[in-house]
C-alpha cells in the first residue's frame, strides 16, 4: 500500500501542463484540476448538457427535455484523496459531483456510474451519497449513507448559502467516505464497491438546471489495495496466503480459484479458514454460495480449544434473513467456557430484500474501525453502530459449522487493513 506521507509530499511539486492553478495559491499538498480558462483535463460524457468557462468557473447548463444525465469528467483517476471545490446553483435543478466513478457504453452514449455527492436546491440531501447508474433506487434505497443522523443533515443543510458560493469537500481513504458542506460534516460511511475512478460534474436531465464550479483542487493520497487470501501459484493452481485450514481434507480449490468446502454432520468440529495475522481496523469481504448448513465470516476472533475453535464476531452466512447479521460466539480457554453475547445486530426484513436467493452468489462485507462495526450485503448497509464491548483485534476466518451437513463455495476472500496514517485521516471532523 502506498505511503500516505510519500503521496502527500509528492503532490503539488509538479502540476501537469494545462492544469496550473488559476488562483494565486493552492493549499500545500493540493493540485488544481481546473486552470480557470478552459476545460483542459476534462471530457464530457453522457447527455446533452452544455459546459463552458465563465469568470474563472466551469458552468454547466441543462438542455431541457433531452435524455440522459451529463457529466464533465476528469481525465485523471484518483483512489484515496481529498477533493475541495466551490459551487453555486445558478438555476434550480439537480446536480452532483461524481467520484471514484467510471463509464460504460449504453446505446450511442457513455453511461457514467459511481459515487455521487448530491447537490440539491431543496430539502436536506446536499452532501449525501447517491450511487449513480449502479445501486441508486435499487430495493427502494436512494442514499447509500442510510445511517446518517438527521440532526447532522439538518446542521449541514442550514449552512447552505443560496445564490452564493458554497464549499464542498469529499474525502476517500480506503473504505471510508466522508463529505462536508461549508465545513459541516455530512456523511461518514464505509463502502467498498469501488476504490478508484474519475471525478465528474453533473448536470441532471430535466426541464432546467445550471451550476457553476470553481477552485477545484485535490490532494492525492495514493490508492489502497485489497490483500487476497486466495492466490494463484506458479503452477496455475490456487492456495491460501497468510491463512491456514482447520480440517484441510474438507477444503479444495476449483480450477477457477473458488474454494469449495464439504462438511458432514458426523464431524463435530468446525471446518475453518483462519488468517495467520490479527486485524484490528480493516474492511474484509467474501463472496459466497452455499448448499445447506451454516457458515460465517469471522472477525476479531481468537483461537480457543472449543470444537468450533474461534471465539468472537461472526458475520453470519445462513442462506436466510440472518445473512450479514452479527453473532458473537463463545469459546473455551483453559478448560473454562467464556460465554458469547449471541445476536448483537440483526436486520431480517431488509436483508431479505437485498440477499440473492436461488443458489446465487452473495457478497458480505465487514468494516471494523475502533468500536464502530459496519456490515454490508451485496453493497447495501445492514448495520452500522458503535459497540464498546467489541474486541479490538483478532483473526479473520471462514466457517463451515460443525455437526451439520454443509457445502460452501467462497471466492474473493480479501482484506484491506486500515493503517495508522489512514486512521488519522478517517478521524477528521
Amino acid at each position: 500500500m502506498r505511503s500516505f506521507f510519500v503521496a502527500a509530499m509528492a503532490i503539488g511539486l509538479l502540476v501537469p501542463c494545462g492544469l496550473a492553478a488559476s488562483a494565486a495559491d493552492v493549499e500545500q499538498g493540493y493540485t488544481s484540476l481546473f486552470n480557470g480558462t478552459d476545460m483542459t483535463g476534462w471530457v464530457k460524457r453522457g447527455g446533452s448538457a452544455e459546459y463552458h468557462v465563465e469568470d474563472g468557473a466551469i458552468v454547466g447548463k441543462c438542455v431541457p427535455n433531452t435524455p440522459g444525465n451529463t457529466f464533465l469528467c476528469s481525465e485523471k483517476e484518483f483512489g484515496n484523496f481529498i477533493l475541495k471545490l466551490q459551487y453555486k446553483v445558478i438555476e434550480a435543478g439537480n446536480s452532483g459531483v461524481q467520484f471514484r466513478s467510471a463509464a460504460r457504453s449504453e446505446g450511442d452514449r457513455e453511461r457514467v456510474y459511481g459515487y455521487q455527492y448530491e447537490i440539491s436546491t431543496g430539502g436536506n440531501t446536499t452532501g449525501r451519497i447517491y450511487d449513480e447508474g449502479r445501486r441508486g433506487h435499487k430495493h427502494g434505497i436512494i442514499w447509500l449513507d442510510a445511517y446518517t443522523p438527521e440532526d447532522r443533515l439538518a446542521a449541514a443543510q442550514a449552512s447552505y448559502k443560496k445564490d452564493q458560493w458554497n464549499d464542498l469537500e469529499i474525502q476517500c481513504v480506503g473504505p471510508s467516505i466522508k463529505t462536508w458542506l461549508n465545513g459541516k460534516l455530512v456523511v461518514d460511511m464505509f463502502d467498498s464497491f469501488s476504490m478508484k475512478g474519475f471525478f465528474g460534474l453533473q448536470i441532471h436531465s430535466g426541464k432546467s438546471g445550471s451550476v457553476a464550479w470553481k477552485n477545484i483542487r485535490v490532494k492525492d493520497l495514493g490508492q489502497s489495495q485489497w490483500e487476497p487470501f486466495f492466490v494463484k501459484a506458479d503452477d496455475g493452481s490456487y492456495k491460501l496466503q497468510d491463512a491456514k485450514f482447520v480440517l484441510p481434507e474438507e477444503w479444495s480449490f476449483t480450477e477457477e480459484g473458488v474454494l469449495h468446502g464439504v462438511h458432514t454432520k458426523s464431524e463435530g468440529k468446525d471446518g475453518l479458514v483462519i488468517s495467520n495475522k490479527n486485524y484490528d481496523n480493516f474492511i474484509a469481504r467474501v463472496t459466497y454460495r452455499m448448499h445447506g448448513g451454516n457458515s460465517a465470516l469471522y472477525f476479531r476472533a481468537e483461537e480457543t480449544s472449543a470444537p468450533w475453535v474461534l471465539r468472537g464476531f461472526q458475520n453470519e452466512i445462513a442462506n436466510n434473513s440472518k445473512d450479514s447479521a452479527l453473532w458473537h460466539t463463545a469459546g473455551i480457554v483453559d478448560g473454562k467456557k467464556i460465554p458469547g453475547r449471541g445476536w448483537v445486530a440483526t436486520n431480517d426484513e431488509f436483508i431479505e430484500k437485498v440477499r440473492n436467493k436461488d443458489d446465487q452468489w452473495n457478497t458480505t462485507c465487514t468494516a471494523a474501525f475502533g468500536d464502530r462495526l459496519v456490515q454490508t450485503l451485496n453493497g447495501f448497509c445492514t448495520s452500522d453502530f458503535i459497540d464498546e464491548a467489541s474486541e479490538k483485534t483478532g483473526k479473520l476466518g471462514l466457517q463451515m459449522h460443525g455437526g451439520t451437513d454443509c457445502e460452501m463455495y467462497f471466492k474473493d476472500f480479501e482484506v484491506m487493513p486500515i493503517t495508522d496514517d489512514m486512521k488519522k485521516l478517517i478521524e477528521r471532523k
